[in-house]
């Protein structure tokens, strides 16, 4: 799951919602500097990201993809199952996407003091480009994946070639993602409360 998927499950607290994005950006060692309601979002992530990938229902779905491509299937799921969590968001929360979005870039402003500096840019352009709420158009879903290509030294068209894979039949995705994500948003929820620290 990408980021809008990791604050929604995060989205009891303001706090929690900045932890649970900070997982792509603190390493485990540095996980204590940070207040326990981070720490705990922090940890939590991980343990989501391995969920998901272990998944059968992402397993079965990285199959469809060019023999090619599989090994980096992982990467544009994440990100496509943000987008179609963003284009379903009011069958999952009763509050506004916008309002959402708004909520965790006030959290990112509130604790940039304390993030790490790759953290405070992804932060800053979240918020400016509206990363979040933009993840339901699916032009913009495309310029996202697009980013994370670029950031890969080689291979970063694998990526487009991925998204182009699920744009030509997007059926076995959806049902995917709908079997899937209450699996995740149940599976989250035990988990939150069995880290100590």
């Amino acid at each position: 799951m990408n980021y809008l998927a990791h604050a929604y499950l995060a989205r009891h607290d303001d706090d929690a919602m900045v932890g649970a994005i900070l997982g792509d950006f603190v390493k485990a060692d540095a996980v204590d500097g940070f207040d326990p309601v981070i720490a705990r979002e922090i940890r939590l992530h991980w343990r989501v990201d391995a969920f998901t990938d272990a998944h059968e229902v992402t397993r079965s779905l990285k199959q469809r993809f060019d023999a090619g491509h599989r090994r980096f299937a992982g990467i544009v799921l994440d990100l496509y199952f943000d987008h179609l969590l963003a284009s379903a968001w009011p069958r999952f929360n009763d509050e506004p996407l916008p309002g959402f979005c708004a909520r965790v870039y006030a959290g990112f402003a509130r604790w940039r003091h304390a993030l790490p500096e790759r953290a405070q840019a992804a932060g800053d352009a979240m918020k400016s480009q509206d990363w979040l709420g933009r993840y339901g158009d699916p032009g913009a879903m495309r310029v996202a994946v697009g980013r994370v290509a670029t950031r890969l030294s080689r291979n970063g068209d694998a990526l487009l070639a991925c998204l182009s894979q699920i744009e030509c039949d997007p059926d076995p995705f959806l049902r995917g993602f709908d079997a899937f994500f209450p699996q995740l948003v149940a599976f989250a929820e035990a988990e939150r409360h069995s880290i100590t620290g």
